[in-house]
């Protein structure tokens, strides 16, 4: 092992997405010397949030609340826009609803108190957000309505919050290494050490008392997610960055951390069906096909299988994937006619997609590729009879125009499908995150498997467990990522400085 002086920092924060630096900044900002260890070379950096849309979901009550973040509202742009509120209470009810009350309450409780102060805290960094009036507002009788708890985005999207919290830990001198991959927790059996540390051509020690893990998910890892989300998720492709292959949960498990949260759950949407198996910075999250609740979606048996109309796509998006590669085939085809093909979002206009147009349904039929075109035209002649017309179609509410007497009836927002011309898309599961992961205290301690914490070791983002189950509310993985992160670097320091004596231990000079 080729080893070059002595390196040491008060902190070293694994992973370079969202959650890594928010740990960072924080940290740093209660004194801290830190270094960010990122995996992936500096044109591939970000972790999953390069990924993103950037779309955050934080409680608020009003557009006072959001002008303390945005800053450069316009009180134009304010009098045609219904903002709405959306309360903490709204926040625990749709965090308890779609993970089927499974999420941890202690941990819930902190993401959702925590949620408006923390936008507040990465704005006074540099970070500038805007809303998503393109993606979660319609227009209607003149004025933007907000729906569904999600308001605002990063300025510039994933790539944009990347490159502000970049700049931000810059900006403060914490050093960034990248292409350098840590592979083992130094830990003398009672309190971490530091990490080992794998560069081009290099393999060395990092010695700092604290360590906070912040590496994502392991969702790309094919044999990882063959075995904890089970047979046929070797064949998902996977959303976001290649380098999120869980070697932060592997090396805090390696030294007695307690797995915890739904191992055999994970954030998984309907993506393009041929989208290459990692994803594509050039493309970023456009693969994913995210207007199917105005859509019907067909298996290769030519029928229908999911209540596409169940709810918001904020809460059903994130579970649809897995439906799709539990289908034949492993793929569906989101079938939409004439009447709301100007709702679809930009998505659906990019150069890489799979998509099918014809003047009739019949023609439609033939060249759904792998789909019974008989039994599709069944289903669809049934599909259109059973619509309640009487019931008027509004995208902004969850408007009840549903079917009635359907073996897979849809709840809300059923449009008849008879006006062409048809358009279809193809679309597999596309994996994002999964939900099992470490277990933290509410200071985001990692605990070992007595559930005492592990001097020195803290884990916050994609790879801790008992936030998410099953299913989650869109936009909650980015606040998720920040609230922890900053309580992680926060909580580092104040142990350390608590373990010195109250103030933070002397650094031996680098090499």
């Amino acid at each position: 092992m080729a080893t070059t002086g002595t390196e040491e920092f008060d902190v070293i924060v694994v992973g370079g997405g969202n959650a890594a630096f928010c740990a960072a900044l924080s940290a740093q900002e209660q004194g801290a010397r830190v270094v960010v260890l990122e995996r992936a070379p500096e044109d591939e950096a970000g972790g999953n949030t390069r990924f993103t849309a950037g779309n955050i979901r934080f409680a608020y009550r009003g557009v006072e609340d959001l002008k303390a973040i945005m800053p450069e509202l316009t009180e134009a742009e304010i009098a045609i826009t219904d903002f709405g509120t959306y309360t903490e209470d709204q926040f625990f009810d749709d965090m308890f609803r779609v993970t089927r009350n499974r999420t941890d309450p202690d941990l819930c409780e902190i993401l959702v108190r925590r949620s408006f102060e923390t936008m507040k805290w990465l704005h006074g960094k540099g970070v500038k957000f805007a809303p998503i009036w393109g993606q979660q507002a319609f227009k209607i009788d003149g004025r933007f309505k907000f729906w569904g708890g999600l308001t605002v985005a990063a300025y510039g999207g994933g790539p944009g919050l990347v490159q502000a919290e970049t700049e931000a830990a810059k900006k403060r001198g914490i050093e960034i290494r990248y292409a350098t991959r840590a592979q083992k927790i130094l830990y003398d059996g009672f309190k971490v050490e530091g990490v080992r540390v794998k560069s081009p051509g290099r393999i060395y020690d990092i010695k700092a008392p604290s360590v906070i893990l912040a590496a994502g998910g392991f969702q790309g890892d094919a044999e990882m997610r063959t075995r904890y989300l089970g047979p046929g998720w070797e064949l998902a492709k996977v959303r976001g960055t290649r380098f999120n292959t869980g070697d932060g949960i592997k090396m805090a498990l390696d030294i007695g951390a307690s797995p915890f949260g739904n191992y055999s759950g994970c954030h998984a949407v309907q993506w393009d069906f041929n989208a290459p198996e990692y994803g594509d910075l050039a493309v970023g999250d456009a693969f994913q096909k995210h207007s199917y609740p105005w859509s019907v979606l067909i298996n290769a048996n030519g029928k229908r299988f999911l209540d596409e109309g169940a709810d918001f796509r904020n809460y059903t998006y994130a579970k649809y994937g897995r439906v799709v590669l539990e289908q034949p085939g492993n793929f569906a085809w989101q079938v939409f006619d004439a009447k709301v093909q100007k709702q679809l979002r930009d998505e659906y206009r990019i150069k890489q997609v799979t998509k099918v147009r014809a003047d009739t349904l019949e023609e439609l039929a033939g060249k759904l590729e792998g789909v019974d075109g008989k039994a599709f035209l069944e289903e669809i002649r049934a599909y259109n009879a059973a619509v309640r017309r009487d019931i008027p179609f509004n995208p902004n509410i969850k408007d009840g125009r549903c079917t009635e007497g359907l073996a897979v009836n849809k709840s809300n927002w059923a449009n008849t499908i008879d006006e062409g011309p048809f358009e279809a898309f193809q679309v597999g599961c596309g994996i994002t995150f999964t939900f099992g992961g470490l277990r933290i205290d509410t200071e985001a301690r990692v605990l070992d498997a007595d559930q005492e914490p592990i001097q020195g070791l803290y884990a916050c983002g994609e790879l801790v467990g008992g936030i998410f189950y099953f299913n989650y509310p869109g936009g909650s993985g980015l606040i998720n990522g920040a609230v922890f992160g900053k309580l992680a670097g926060a909580t580092a320091m104040a142990d350390l400085k608590s373990n010195a004596g109250g103030a933070a231990a002397p650094q031996a000079a680098r090499g």
